[in-house]
This record gives structure tokens, sequence and C-alpha cells, in this order.
């Protein structure tokens, strides 16, 4: 009961900064990604053919790479830099995976790493819970609690007009995804769509949960941050997490420490960034020296 009542109070006080209409906005997300998942089981009925199997691959990498490329490295930790009109656009794309709007995501993901495995962290296996519930709570179970809501949206976007809207409607780039593909191939399309952003979902919830779990850690961080293979694999190379936790800024999260030496790892979502460099759409993009990613390197324990 107590418990309760706390988590009533606090939701109560982190409420207190949203109008009533944002609230209702902010909690379509949440109940648009339950019913994806339950859309999902349209495939079982339909069946998917090659044409709706390409469908989920490609809305799955190309809403993944808007996330990852647009919300994580450019809007929430400033790696490089793009024109106005390309940042609105990308986030635009990134709403469309159905897992909330640019402030919104913006203001957990540096909630994350200001109290990153501590209490306040809203999305870490290790608090409030551990072990299968841990893991449960990172990979989504948090979406469903008070800490949906952020203590507090970062003034920054929030001073952008276009992606404050962008950020309270966030629903629309989704919900018009779902009707552009059940126009082109009808039930086992927009079953294919439920699918695939049920899938990217859990993709980028790996990130919370194994990326701090399971993994090697090449640089040395203050948390359970780790490098993950499979989970880059996923997420287009977000699961090179401990370098992230290490540099924050870096444009390029694909680097480990190998037998003193600085080696380079497979990452999508750098070389998309490259592209727009070559493109003459991105500029100024951060990145850690050899020098520096050696300096916090783990030193090797002495047998």
């Amino acid at each position: 009961m107590c418990a309760a009542l706390h988590h009533t109070f606090n939701l109560t006080i982190q409420m207190k900064q949203y109008s009533l209409l944002t609230i209702v906005l902010y909690l379509i997300g949440p109940m648009l990604i339950i019913v994806s998942h339950i859309g999902s089981l349209l495939v079982f009925i339909t069946g998917l053919s090659w044409g709706s199997i390409s469908w989920i691959l490609l809305l799955y990498f190309v809403r993944m790479l808007a996330t990852t490329g647009i919300y994580h490295r450019l809007l929430t930790h400033k790696s490089y830099q793009v024109p106005a009109l390309l940042l609105w656009i990308g986030c635009i794309v990134a709403a469309s995976a159905g897992q909330m709007g640019p402030n919104w995501w913006k203001a957990h993901h540096m909630a994350h790493h200001q109290y990153s495995d501590q209490a306040l962290d809203p999305h870490s296996p290790y608090t409030p819970d551990q072990g299968l519930k841990g893991f449960y709570w990172a990979q989504g179970g948090w979406l469903l609690s008070s800490r949906f809501f952020p203590d507090k949206l970062p003034s920054d976007v929030e001073s952008d007009r276009v992606l404050q809207v962008i950020d309270r409607l966030h629903f629309i780039p989704l919900v018009a995804l779902g009707a552009i593909s059940y126009f082109i191939g009808g039930l086992e399309y927009l079953g294919a769509f439920f699918l695939s952003t049920t899938l990217l979902f859990h993709g980028v919830q790996t990130v919370n949960s194994l990326t701090h779990l399971i993994g090697d850690q090449p640089f040395v961080t203050d948390d359970h941050s780790r490098n993950s293979g499979f989970v880059a694999f996923l997420t287009l190379g977000e699961g090179w997490h401990n370098l992230h936790h290490a540099f924050q800024s870096s444009s390029r999260h694909g680097v480990t420490i190998r037998d003193g030496q600085v080696v380079y790892l497979i990452d999508p979502t750098f070389r998309f960034i490259k592209a727009l460099e070559f493109l003459k759409l991105a500029s100024k993009l951060r990145l850690p020296s050899e020098k520096d990613l050696l300096a916090k390197a783990k030193k090797p324990k002495l047998v």
C-alpha cells in the first residue's frame, strides 16, 4: 500500500508540468505499442509473402536508423550537425517507430545517462528489480509505470516549435504508416507493419536491457554498460554501449580496445552519418581521438 501511494505521489508531481491534452496525447504511445503486439498475430492468419517480409525488414531498418541516427546521436547527444529541415524529417520518421516523440525520447535518455544504473535511471535492469523482473522492466515494463512521464522535458527541443508539434502528435506518423501498409497489401501488410513495429520496439529496448547485462567492458565507466555484438546487429551499431557511455558525444559507437590497440567495429549508424557528411548534409562530427580512447581503456588485470 505504501509503495503504491509513493508511486502515485511521484506520478502526480511528474504530471504537474503537463497539460491534460499533453497527458492524453502521450498516453496514446504505450497503447499503440500494445496494439502492435496484438496486431502482430494477424500474420498467423494471413501468412507472409516475400513482399510482406521485405516490408517488415524495410520498415525495421529505416525506422531503426532514424531512431539511432536522428533521435539518439543527433538530437540527444548532438554528435553531429544537420540542417533543421533534415532534423525535422528524421524525427518524423523516428516517431513512426511508435516509441514516442523527440522531446519525450531525449528527456528519458538524458535521465538514463545522468543516473545510469542508479535508482533514478528510468530503465535500468538493476533497479528497482534485478534478475528476470529487472530484465522485464528494462525491456519495456518501465513504460507501463509512473516512470513513463519524464520529470522534465529538455528546453532545447521544447523551444523548437516544429519538434514540439512532432512530439505531441508523435502517434500520427505511426498510424499513417499503418494505413499505408494496409493500402499497399491489405491485412497481410498491416500484420507485417504490426510485426515490424513490435520487433523494432524490442530491438531498441535491448539497448536498455541486454547491453547493461551481457558483453564486454573495454572502457572505464561508473555503470554496467557493455559492448554487445548481438545488440549492435539488432540496432545498427547501438549495441557498442560501453563506448557510448564512455564517450557520450561520439558519433561513432563501434570502437573497442584489443591488446592495447584501438579497434573499429561495424557501425551502420555511423556509416549513415558519414554518408550524410559526404552529401554535405552533416557536419562537425564529434569523435574521440585514439589517445583519448586509450586513456579511457580498462587496464588489463595482472595474473
